[in-house]
């Protein structure tokens, strides 16, 4: 974080703002939109133990309490600290183990416009030159947490003000989203989410085409061909940024949407069908082995409020 982008920062006064922003309008656990596309606040007061769940590209702020997230075995707690930047869709493991009626989370999810954070990405990169890796890390992880700046939490609670009077979000909602997007890309999340909305995204291209494929065969070799890489180097790269192979991805993807369709509400088979498993046993194996409990073990036992993973 560089001295000039905290120059000014008073102990984090946009923060308590954006905290009182969020209590005036959440009097009960949920997620609630305020009229700006993609921008939701979220409150809960109920402990939730971590379950599978998928993380688009996204970010979340969290202004009182925190929230958990494991990705292939690491485990990310992103709380009023540092804010979470998921540049690419990511399976994961989420939940809000310490939430409480004392200390409730409180926060803002604003789901990422990918053409924008595009167009931004490359403009940055045609401005500032070319992406230096932080030291020690030459691919980004698809999750990252970032330390709350100046130029992030202003520009937060500029975007959040505008949900006040209507005509003031429609007139000026894509200049403030540019805003805070910018301040991502400049921050400390800004190596992760240039690499994979500005040129050399074959990795974030890589993801997308996976998750728009969940219900088909797909093979490596399809997904190499599709961003212009060899197998290899694929491979190689795809496991730096997401810490496992794009065929051990796709398996995740596809058990946690079907663990989160048996969630809400689908039967065991009719989520295994909607994430391409032909056969039910296979489906049951694999499942097992990623959670340790059957899919209908898994059906009886979980309680997730919607939208709160």
């Amino acid at each position: 974080m560089s001295e000039d982008r905290n120059r000014g920062y008073k102990g984090g006064m946009s923060k308590e703002r954006i905290e009182h922003f969020i209590q005036t309008r959440m009097t009960e656990d949920g997620l609630q939109g305020i009229g700006l596309p993609g921008v939701k606040l979220f409150r809960t007061t109920t402990p939730i133990a971590c379950a599978p769940a998928v993380y688009d590209p996204t970010i979340v702020a969290i202004v009182s309490g925190a929230k958990e997230a494991v990705l292939d075995g690491h485990r990310f707690v992103y709380d009023s600290q540092r804010y979470m930047c998921c540049p690419m869709s990511m399976p994961v493991e989420a939940g809000t183990p310490q939430a409480s009626e004392q200390t409730p989370l409180l926060g803002v999810m604003i789901t990422l416009d990918t053409r924008l954070m595009r167009e931004l990405a490359i403009e940055l990169e045609q401005a500032a030159g070319a992406i230096r890796p932080p030291k020690g890390d030459s691919v980004p992880q698809g999750l990252v947490l970032a330390p709350w700046d100046a130029a992030f939490g202003d520009a937060l609670l500029r975007l959040l003000l505008l949900a006040d009077t209507a005509a003031d979000a429609a007139v000026l909602g894509h200049g403030r989203l540019r805003e805070l997007y910018y301040a991502v890309l400049r921050g400390e999340a800004g190596f992760a989410a240039r690499r994979a909305f500005g040129v050399g995204n074959e990795i974030a291209r890589a993801i997308e085409y996976l998750s728009c494929h969940l219900n088909e065969t797909v093979t490596i070799d399809d997904v190499a061909s599709q961003v212009g890489m060899s197998r290899a180097v694929l491979h190689r790269k795809f496991k730096q940024a997401t810490t496992m192979s794009p065929l051990q991805f796709m398996k995740s993807m596809r058990l946690n949407n079907a663990a989160m369709k048996i969630a809400g509400g689908m039967t065991v088979s009719e989520a295994a069908s909607e994430v391409g498993y032909v056969s039910a046993s296979q489906f049951s194996r694999e499942f097992k082995r990623l959670y340790s409990q059957s899919p209908r073990q898994w059906s009886q036992s979980i309680d997730l409020p919607a939208g709160l993973a």
